[in-house]
């Protein structure tokens, strides 16, 4: 990297957290540090959110997931406005009322503190490990720019976000997160457009969308009902929607940030921000890794993206078998151009007849070049067995270092990094606070100091960024990072979303838990009806969920009582092991579900044995209207 690009980078990431430093110097007690002074407008709330969820990954995986696999990661985004409409009107205004430090202290009035204690728990297992995958995302691509060891980059990482995180708390987190975040959308905005002008000059940015459309990248939508493709309508709809409830409505994370609000309307009006805008962000980011495919189809690319894993056969008696793929390759690269030309003047002539033809000549190219790559990969794993081949990661940032004007390398840079602080640090913030106010506070020490209860949320911020730091080290065991924190997520927020919506509409039998009995029993006899004829379409709906919606309803009207803590507490259990159990038989080939499907079926287990379990628990109830303790 050129001299400058370093002044850049560091310049942005130590003024942004110089600035957040100083801004919360005067931050003293216990309330302003873990809700800050409740003083943020909309638009700040609006960008902390997205900043809190657009970690690293975002920028890293998601272009390489778009250039590996085309648009259709934007179908997991469909269900995000509903979510943040739902969470608008029925959520928020519960929170304010009952002037909370975390979501998990609703639960101790609604139900029992073993219930907060278990939610918070699980809030704790997920978050913690998926802090320590926004760690390691930017610490592949300084260790692999630098030539570092990847242990000690991400200990480098983690002791910046830790400093500022530490000392100025959920103030901080906010202030420095509207910053990074325009930072960030600036910085994409400019990738999107360099690319377009780093094509060649016979190749237009319509022509670069042609061919994109052309080679199935641009296919954002598919309405084929399937339960084992991660990303389809149905899946980002339904499984999408129920991830983003419990993200955003349950995730302290994401509570902690809007509870910061100056009022319930700058709050609300946040989240329906985070909720317009998000969508089209990540169309523009998966949109920035189209262009980069388009772009390697006319600038040849590396045989494998991961230069580190390369640097490793160098000197051994694979470096010979390499060259020779190389060589494969750059012959292959030349008849690539020519055909990738010939169908873009098909297109432009709009002959179909002569489209198809080619069209199908340059899959047949790339195909053969996947048949390389994939080459390239076995060597490598021959080479040095434990080295991570898998390289969709490593494609955005391999078009940033080598082909990015001197200077936009360094603001490229400084995004992906802003990008890791912005998440990171409202992690750890998170974690702080739910271990000081669910646990610490609640069952450990009830009666200290407000300075002692600052000083606890400074040390457990240290302890939870030392703990993400350990599972850093393991991260390197998913292949695709952008889906290792949804599936982290997946398997843990059903479960955390059925015990809230369990407190929120099983209190009595009203309208909204007849509502949910019908939902509930509808979801359950649709997955009957599929797993009975091996298929899920209209069909199977009408004779599964409808008949199961009626008996949902009339059980609900008949049977229920209001579910009370142990009901929920021994359901969540049940459910969480079942959701466990379905995740590694998936990962075992046994069966099929994508992981997006576990948000809702957590959910849906959750509430289904909460109310079998309230048959048989007849002393098991507990007061409707929360109480906080």
């Amino acid at each position: 990297m050129h001299i400058l690009d370093w002044i850049i980078m560091l310049v942005t990431l130590l003024g942004i957290v110089f600035y957040g430093v100083w801004k919360t110097r005067n931050v003293s007690s216990v309330k302003s540090y873990l809700l800050g002074d409740k003083d943020l407008p909309w638009w700040t709330i609006g960008l902390s959110i997205m900043a809190t969820q657009a970690s690293a990954i975002t920028f890293l995986s998601t272009p390489g997931q778009a250039y590996d696999d085309g648009m259709r990661f934007a179908q997991f985004y469909f269900g995000l406005p509903v979510a943040m409409v739902i969470l608008a009107i029925f959520v928020l205004p519960l929170y304010y009322r009952l002037n909370v430090y975390t979501a998990y202290e609703f639960l101790e009035g609604r139900f029992d503190v073993k219930t907060r204690v278990l939610t918070a728990f699980l809030f704790l297992l997920q978050r913690g490990m998926a802090a320590g995958i926004t760690i390691y995302a930017p610490a592949i691509i300084l260790s692999n720019i630098l030539g570092w060891d990847l242990n000690i980059t991400m200990l480098c990482i983690g002791a910046l976000v830790i400093f500022y995180t530490v000392s100025g708390g959920t103030k901080a987190v906010s202030v420095t997160q509207k910053q990074q975040m325009i930072i960030i959308l600036l910085g994409m905005f400019l990738a999107a457009v360099i690319l377009v002008f780093q094509l060649p000059s016979d190749v237009s940015f319509g022509d670069a969308v042609g061919v994109a459309g052309k080679m199935g990248k641009l296919n954002v939508v598919d309405f084929e009902f399937d339960l084992s493709n991660r990303y389809n309508f149905w899946s980002g709809m339904i499984g999408g929607t129920f991830l983003f409830l419990s993200y955003f409505g349950t995730d302290q994370s994401q509570v902690q940030r809007y509870l910061s609000g100056k009022s319930l309307t700058e709050s609300r009006l946040g989240l329906l921000f985070n909720g317009i805008i998000k969508v089209p962000m990540q169309f523009l980011v998966l949109f920035v890794g189209i262009l980069v495919f388009v772009f390697f189809q006319f600038t040849k690319p590396p045989l494998h993206y991961n230069e580190a894993n390369v640097e490793k056969l160098k000197n051994t008696e694979y470096e010979s078998q390499y060259n020779a793929l190389l060589e494969q390759q750059n012959d292959l690269f030349e008849l690539k151009q020519a055909e990738m030309r010939k169908l873009i003047t098909a297109i432009d002539n709009k002959k179909e007849n002569e489209i198809s033809v080619v069209q199908q000549s340059v899959k047949d190219l790339l195909q053969k070049d996947n048949d390389l790559r994939s080459e390239a990969k076995t060597l490598i794993e021959e080479a040095v067995p434990l080295a991570k081949t898998e390289d969709t990661d490593y494609v955005f940032i391999t078009f940033v270092t080598k082909h990015l004007p001197i200077g936009l390398i360094g603001l490229l840079l400084a995004v992906i990094f802003s990008a890791a602080m912005s998440s990171t640090s409202s992690e750890l913030n998170a974690l702080a606070t739910t271990s000081v106010v669910d646990l610490y506070r609640r069952l450990i020490n009830k009666d200290a100091t407000d300075h002692h209860y600052l000083n606890a949320s400074k040390w457990l911020t240290i302890i939870w960024g030392v703990i993400a730091l350990g599972f850093a080290m393991t991260a390197s065991l998913f292949d695709n990072l952008i889906e290792a924190v949804n599936i982290v997520g997946s398997v843990f927020y059903g479960a955390i979303l059925g015990i809230f919506l369990v407190a929120f509409f099983l209190q009595r039998r009203n309208n909204k838990s007849r509502l949910l009995g019908m939902f509930t029993g509808a979801v359950i006899g649709t997955i009957i009806a599929s797993l009975v004829t091996e298929k899920l379409h209209y069909f199977e709906i009408a004779i599964g969920g409808i008949p199961g919606a009626i008996v949902g309803f009339l059980f609900i009207q008949n049977y229920f009582r209001k579910v009370g803590s142990n009901s929920v507490f021994i359901a969540a259990l049940i459910a969480e092991v079942i959701v466990i159990v379905i995740f590694i038989l998936d990962k075992c080939g046994i069966v099929e579900i994508a992981y997006l499907w576990l948000n809702l079926i957590g959910c849906i287990l959750v509430i289904f044995f909460s109310v079998i379990l309230q048959m048989f628990l007849n002393g098991d109830n507990e007061r409707s209207e929360p109480k906080i303790a």
